[in-house]
């Protein structure tokens, strides 16, 4: 046997309406929880529909005294109902008058620029003339390494590598110097320390090949 569809929000809304159209009365809140359900609207869900025909202004509601009263008259309904429709004819003649005023400026737009042989002409030089630009700016690509500009900036960047590698390794001779004045006892266990990283005999401050 199939499980029994539970109401949508919609069908909600509708069945918690026919109570207050029903009966033309004035309701407290726990009043409807008790009578949604018969209505099929489980007692849970009756606060959250109630309160979004409230927010669609097709439920009233007011304070009296220290009460929340809930109400619904079928004119009120036929009011709301009434001023959505006028709204929407608002809506659909503005957008009648909007799409005049584009389909204007498409006219407009479209003069002079009629096909005809002399604009025909001109799109296919507009044509050609990008195409070579295209093709210049992909042989100019070709020869960006060659680029005297970019030569010196790769100069530049070379010797700001050069300086910093230099300085670091003037930092790691004073480093070492510093260890040998105040560690003299742990000689043996530096030198195999340096020789673990890298520092060797041979290492030195590097020097910049010549041009040629």
């Amino acid at each position: 046997m199939s499980k029994k569809r539970g109401l949508s929000l919609e069908e909600k809304r509708e069945k918690m309406l026919q109570i207050f159209y029903e009966s033309q009365d004035f309701f407290l809140l726990k009043e409807l929880e008790k009578l949604g359900p018969r209505k099929g609207v489980i007692s849970q869900s009756v606060k959250d529909v109630v309160q979004s025909l409230v927010d669609d202004d097709l439920v009233s509601k007011d304070k009296i005294g220290t009460s929340v009263y809930f109400w619904s008259l079928p004119s009120c309904a036929g009011n709301q109902l009434r001023n959505v429709s006028r709204k929407l004819e608002a809506d659909l003649q503005s957008s009648k008058k909007r799409l005049q005023e584009l389909t204007d400026q498409r006219q407009t737009l479209k003069k002079g620029r009629e096909e005809s042989d002399e604009r025909e002409e001109a799109l296919s030089e507009l044509k050609a003339i990008e195409q070579k630009h295209n093709e210049l700016k992909d042989e100019m690509e070709q020869y960006a390494d060659n680029d005297p500009a970019a030569f010196e900036a790769k100069k530049e960047a070379i010797a700001v590598a050069h300086a910093a590698a230099n300085r670091w390794t003037d930092n790691i001779f004073t480093l070492r110097q510093w260890c040998s004045n105040n560690f003299p006892e742990a000689k043996e266990q530096l030198e195999h320390m340096y020789k673990e990283i890298g520092i060797t005999e041979d290492f030195d401050y590097l020097e910049l090949p010549s041009a040629g």
